[in-house]
């Protein structure tokens, strides 16, 4: 099994749940996807640096730091970092804040980015494309240039399209009807 399918194969078997769900865009589904239940895991973790760090390559990106909004992008980040550093290529991980501290250096962006850093801004899962577009608005002032989102999960419910409508590039990892298919009866 490709390292593809063994990651369908665990968002299928240990992220998705079917059921009555009010997802964080507020929307009602009978499909819940958290990722985390992957993302956060060593196996899921081991897949997904190396995929996401294809998949980047593969579009065309050439980012100095990757990341996103807290929490769901942070495990995604880290391992993207981890697999770009032992490619040869290292690529920086950086998390995105809800809000900016109140004590410290109150800031907003956390880790090593720098101003003026390429980046991708990263998604465990896109619904409405929200939680993506806060974060490359909060990037875009701190003076980073944004190449395109990547994802591990795509819902299929149109984030994706409001963001390449901001104008800005997408890749995913897997699509929800790709899970759904593996899921167990």
């Amino acid at each position: 099994m490709s390292p593809r399918e063994q990651l369908l194969t665990l968002l299928a078997n240990r992220s998705a749940r079917r059921g009555s769900f009010t997802l964080a865009s507020g929307r009602q589904s009978s499909l819940y996807i958290d990722a985390r239940l992957t993302t956060m895991s060593p196996d899921g973790l081991a897949l997904i640096g190396p995929l996401g760090l294809a998949a980047m390559r593969d579009a065309g990106w050439r980012p100095d730091a990757v990341g996103g909004l807290t929490l769901g992008a942070d495990p995604v980040s880290y391992a993207i970092a981890y697999a770009s550093a032992l490619a040869g290529a290292p690529v920086r991980a950086f998390t995105v804040r809800k809000e900016a501290k109140q004590h410290g250096t109150g800031r907003l962006i956390e880790g090593p980015y720098r101003e003026g850093d390429t980046v991708v801004v990263i998604e465990d899962v896109i619904t409405t494309g929200g939680s993506a577009l806060r974060a490359v608005e909060a990037l875009r002032q701190a003076g980073a240039t944004v190449a395109g989102v990547l994802a591990v999960v795509d819902r299929e419910e149109g984030g994706r399209e409001a963001i390449e409508a901001a104008g800005l590039p997408v890749q995913t990892l897997a699509r929800a009807a790709e899970i759904i298919g593996r899921m167990p009866a």
